[in-house]
């Protein structure tokens, strides 16, 4: 009896001694105690910092480039397919569903961009900046696709919308420079 008992406590020690030695809780060097642990973050919580980085990393800044000529003005590339799709998203507040409850689907998606309007203010000081002049462009994505949602409580059933339509207006801006920036003459008449 008495070695068995003293078996359970050799056990008990040695299990103790392995976890508190290894991994996240080394002796050696400076430690964080039990905020060395790492925490288990949800995939909804990921997903939005994901995007909000992808968003401000491809569309959240506004370029400035070389000063307009004279002759006619064109905006830049027109919004990506990519675009569309993440302010359609971000309109409707639809990520997908939740799986075996409400699920949300679009398929055979073709989208349309059209431009609106294409101008550029005249120039002005802007902070941070200098003499530029604002080029505005504006455009109309008609996105058409199927829309599928798969209800799975109570009642599993599937609703199909073969000719859903959704319409998204992208505004494109980007700044211009104002007069020579490779002589530094910013005289312009504003």
């Amino acid at each position: 009896m008495f070695t068995k008992r003293l078996t359970v406590c050799f056990m008990l020690l040695a299990a103790t001694t392995a976890i508190t030695n290894s991994g996240c809780f080394q002796a050696a060097g400076p430690s964080l105690g039990i905020f060395s642990i790492p925490i288990p973050v949800s995939p909804y919580f990921q997903k939005i910092q994901e995007d909000k980085y992808h968003i401000h990393e491809r569309y959240g800044r506004v370029p400035i480039l070389g000063p307009a000529t004279n002759g006619e003005v064109i905006a830049l590339d027109p919004p990506s397919d990519d675009e569309v799709m993440r302010a359609l998203e971000r309109a409707d507040a639809v990520q997908g569903g939740v799986p075996f409850l409400h699920e949300h689907q679009r398929n055979n998606v073709q989208i349309i961009k059209e431009k609106i309007a294409d101008y550029i203010d005249p120039p002005r000081v802007y902070p941070l900046i200098g003499p530029a002049q604002l080029h505005h462009a504006h455009y109309k994505c008609t996105v058409y696709y199927t829309d599928r949602k798969i209800v799975g409580y109570p009642t599993p059933h599937t609703l199909v919308d073969e000719d859903a339509v959704e319409v998204i207006y992208i505004d494109h801006n980007h700044f211009h420079m104002a007069g020579d920036p490779d002589l530094g003459d910013n005289n312009t008449h504003y």
